[in-house]
């Protein structure tokens, strides 16, 4: 089974997509990090000190290499993985073809690698219900987040969005 669970911040997605998975699991993180904000940085203990001790945790921005371990995977979450590899490319002021291009690329081998396995719980954000970011950077991401989203919850075989800590299967 694939599923991607998305839903708005803080809305309890992380906790729905821990409770889909059992046994030795692998946790991919694949965002950026900043121990320079304490916020960030609690978050992270947070989530950490919920995980079971038999999951392993990889940190890691190469999405493809996580979906190729064995086992129960899940990823948390597919905005900070976008943000790692649009800082990682310095693409925040290319064209958006051009970064659009990219983007897909890096999601031709995900899709492909999810589609010959089963036992991955993608988790995402929902950003495109409000209003439209003021900056380019913002609508950029958003925009990319978006087609991300569409792209990986093709090959899903659930998507479920959750709106503060209730679980509507789509």
């Amino acid at each position: 089974m694939k599923i991607l669970v998305t839903g708005g911040v803080r809305s309890g997605k992380s906790r729905h997509a821990e409770s889909l998975l059992t046994g030795p699991v692998s946790y991919v993180a694949p965002g950026p990090t900043n121990d320079s904000d304490p916020d960030w940085v609690s978050r992270i203990a947070a989530h950490r000190a919920r995980r079971p001790d038999a999951w392993t945790t990889v940190e890691t921005h190469d999405l493809a290499a996580a979906l190729r371990l064995d086992g129960p995977v899940l990823v948390d979450c597919l905005g900070t993985w976008l943000t790692a590899a649009l800082d990682s490319r310095e693409l925040w002021d290319a064209s958006s073809d051009s970064v659009l291009v990219v983007v897909d690329g890096l999601l031709d081998e995900v899709v492909a690698i999810l589609a010959a396995r089963d036992d991955v719980v993608l988790v995402t954000n929902e950003v495109g219900l409000g209003v439209v970011p003021v900056h380019r950077s913002g609508r950029l991401f958003r925009d990319l987040l978006g087609l991300v989203n569409q792209r990986l919850a093709a090959t899903c075989d659930e998507v479920h969005l959750v709106v503060a800590g209730r679980v509507l299967k789509l």
